[in-house]
């Protein structure tokens, strides 16, 4: 139970494009298949920056990622085959 009703992001603060998050996850998953971008097909409201501001769980929760974008993809990508039996 807690106090604090506010939002808290949490996520990794580095900034990356739509690109380069699906590149990584490509090569973690040795997707060859390759990226087809769609032009136009974006909305209007998507974001323009994808870069939580993790300031508030820094200092509301003491949080922070500790683990790289890639570690994380390793690690729950075969928890969800598993429980999506694909394994």
């Amino acid at each position: 139970m807690s106090d604090e009703h506010m939002p808290v992001n949490v996520g990794n603060p580095i900034e990356m494009t739509m690109l380069e998050f699906a590149e990584t996850i490509n090569k973690v998953v040795g997707n060859k298949a390759g990226i087809t971008i769609v032009p136009d097909a974006r909305s209007e409201r998507d974001p323009q920056r994808r870069q939580p501001d993790i300031t508030r769980a820094r200092k509301v929760l003491d949080w922070e990622p500790k683990i790289s974008l890639e570690q994380g993809l390793l690690k729950t990508i075969p928890y969800f085959k598993q429980k999506l039996d694909l394994v």
